[in-house]
C-alpha cells in the first residue's frame, strides 16, 4: 500500500468514524471531506482499479447518501450507521492481504536467475488420475547470474486458474497478487565458476514452489542452483507440460481415515519425483541454461514438513545425494527405522509455539539415533511450522504483528529463512566444522552437532 493509498484508507475510515460514533461532528466534516475523498477514489478507480478498494467506494458513496438525505427517523439513521460501521470494517479487511507483498531480498553475493521446466516421467503412470496419464514433474530451477533484472515468471502456476483455495488460503485473495520474486528469467548462469552445486527442494505437503520463493532465491544468492520440485494432484496448483492445471487430489480411503496410507503413499511419489529429477540432470539437453554448468559431485536435497520427510527418503534411497535436510518434518512409514549413512540436518521451529505431534517428535528422535554420518539438530525459538514459508509476507505489516501475537512465529519469515540458510549454506557444502558456528551466530538458535 502506497503512501496515498494509505491516506485515502484512513482518511475515510475516520469520517466513517465520525459518522457513527460522533454523527453532529461528522456532518460538519463531511461537506469538506467528502468532495476530497470522492476525487481521490475516482483516480485510484482509473489508476489502479483493484478489487480492494471496492468495499471503499461503497463506503463512500453511502456516507455521501447519509449526508445528504434526510433520516430524521431514529430508525433509518440506525442503518445508515450501521450500514456505515460494517463497510468501514470490510473496507480494512481486504488490507490484510497486500497487493504487492513484499519477500525479502537475497543476501548472497549474486543476483538470481530463473527457469521453469515441466518434464515427463514416460515411465511412470500418474497415480492421481487415468491409468494411461504419464507422471509429470515440475521443476523451478534458481541459480547464481550477474544480470540483474529483466523478465520474471509469474509468482504462482495458474495464477489467472486459481482453484477455490490454495493451501487454505481462498483463491482470490491470491489471484491477483504481484510479487517480485527476486529473480530474472531467461538470463545465464554466472561464470564464476564452470559447475554449481545443486539443491533439490521439496515443499510442504499441498503447498505449491512459490510458496518458498524467498528462502530459495536467496540460498541460490549464495551459490546454488536450487530446483524446486512441484509435486502435481498433490500441490495446491500445477502447471504440467501440455499446459493443464492440475490441483489436488486427495483420495482417501474409508479405511485409512487418518490419511497415514495415503501420506506414505504421496511420499513414495515424492521421492520418485525427485530421482527423476537427478535423472534429468545427467541430460544436459533438458536443461536450458543449465547445461553443463551442474557439479554432480554436490547433489543434495533439503524440504519442508512432508517435504522434508521426502528429502531424507530420497537420501535413503538414492547414493547420489550427499546430504539431505528437513525443515520441520514429521517422517512417515518406515522412514524412522532407517539407518542412513550420509550427514542429515534437522532444522525446527520452536516445539512451544509449533506444538509438534508426538509422530514428529519420536520419528524425528529414531531417525537420528540410527544415523551413521554426521547429524545436526537445531530448534528456532519465536519461529512456527510456517515461518519458512512465503506465507507470512502474504499479511500487511500490521496485521503480521497481531497474528504472531495470537499464533506465534514473532521471529518472522526474513529472520528465519536467513538463520536457516546461514546453517544450510556450509552443511550443503560439507564444510561441517562451520555449521554450529554459523547457527550459534543466531541469538535463539538452540541444539548443536549430534554427539555419538
Amino acid at each position: 500500500m502506497s503512501v496515498i493509498d494509505a491516506v485515502l484508507l484512513v482518511s475515510t475510515v475516520a469520517l466513517a468514524i465520525a459518522l457513527v460514533a460522533a454523527p453532529r461532528i461528522g456532518r460538519r466534516v463531511a461537506p469538506f471531506a467528502l468532495p476530497v475523498l470522492i476525487i481521490g477514489s475516482l483516480l485510484l478507480w482509473v489508476l489502479e482499479g483493484n478489487w480492494h478498494w471496492w468495499p471503499l467506494y461503497a463506503l463512500i458513496v453511502l456516507m455521501f447518501a447519509f449526508v445528504v438525505t434526510d433520516t430524521a427517523g431514529t430508525r433509518r439513521r440506525a442503518w445508515f450507521r450501521a450500514g456505515i460501521g460494517v463497510l468501514a470494517v470490510v473496507s480494512i479487511l481486504p488490507w490484510a492481504v497486500p497487493p504487492s507483498p513484499e519477500l525479502p531480498e537475497p543476501t548472497g553475493p549474486y543476483a538470481v536467475g530463473s527457469e521453469i521446466f515441466r518434464w515427463v516421467d514416460e515411465q511412470r503412470p500418474e497415480p492421481a488420475t487415468a491409468a494411461d496419464d504419464r507422471r509429470n514433474v515440475v521443476v523451478q530451477a534458481w541459480y547464481p547470474t550477474e544480470i540483474e533484472s529483466g523478465r520474471q515468471w509469474v509468482y504462482l502456476d495458474g495464477q489467472d486458474q486459481l482453484p477455490s483455495r490454495v493451501s487454505a488460503i481462498p483463491g482470490f485473495l491470491l489471484s491477483d497478487l504481484s510479487i517480485d520474486t527476486n529473480a530474472t528469467a531467461d538470463v545465464p548462469v554466472s561464470p564464476d565458476r564452470d559447475r554449481w552445486p545443486v539443491v533439490l527442494f521439496s515443499p510442504g505437503y499441498g503447498a505449491p514452489r512459490a510458496f518458498y520463493s524467498g528462502l530459495i532465491a536467496d540460498l541460490a544468492s549464495r551459490g546454488f542452483i536450487v530446483l524446486a520440485v512441484d509435486h502435481p494432484y498433490e500441490s495446491a496448483v500445477t502447471e504440467l507440460a501440455d499446459g493443464t492445471i492440475a490441483t489436488t487430489v486427495e483420495n482417501i480411503a474409508a479405511d485409512d481415515p487418518d490419511a497415514l496410507r495415503l501420506i506414505t503413499e504421496r511420499l513414495e511419489t515424492r521421492t520418485a519425483d525427485l530421482r527423476f529429477v537427478l535423472d534429468q540432470l545427467a541430460r544436459p539437453e533438458t536443461l536450458g541454461p543449465l547445461e553443463n554448468r551442474v557439479d554432480s559431485a554436490h547433489l543434495t536435497v533439503i524440504g519442508h514438513s512432508l517435504g522434508g520427510a521426502a528429502a531424507l527418503a530420497a537420501l535413503s534411497a538414492d547414493q547420489r545425494f550427499t546430504a539431505a535436510a528437513n525443515l520441520d518434518g514429521t517422517l512417515y512409514g518406515d522412514l524412522p527405522e532407517r539407518a542412513l549413512n550420509r550427514p542429515v540436518l534437522l532444522l525446527e521451529s520452536d516445539h512451544g509455539e509449533t506444538g509438534h505431534s508426538q509422530r514428529y517428535l519420536d520419528g524425528n528422535r529414531s531417525l537420528l539415533e540410527r544415523l551413521q554420518a554426521t547429524g545436526f539438530r537445531y530448534e528456532f525459538s519465536k519461529a512456527n511450522h510456517y515461518s519458512f514459508t512465503d506465507v507470512p509476507q502474504f499479511l500487511a505489516a500490521p496485521v503480521r504483528f497481531v497474528v504472531t501475537r495470537l499464533v506465534g512465529g514473532s521471529r518472522g519469515a526474513a529472520n528465519t529463512q536467513r538463520a536457516t540458510n546461514d546453517i544450510l549454506t556450509p552443511f550443503l557444502l560439507g564444510r561441517h566444522g562451520e555449521v554450529d558456528r554459523a547457527a550459534t551466530g543466531h541469538s535463539g538458535v538452540t541444539g548443536g552437532p549430534l554427539r555419538r
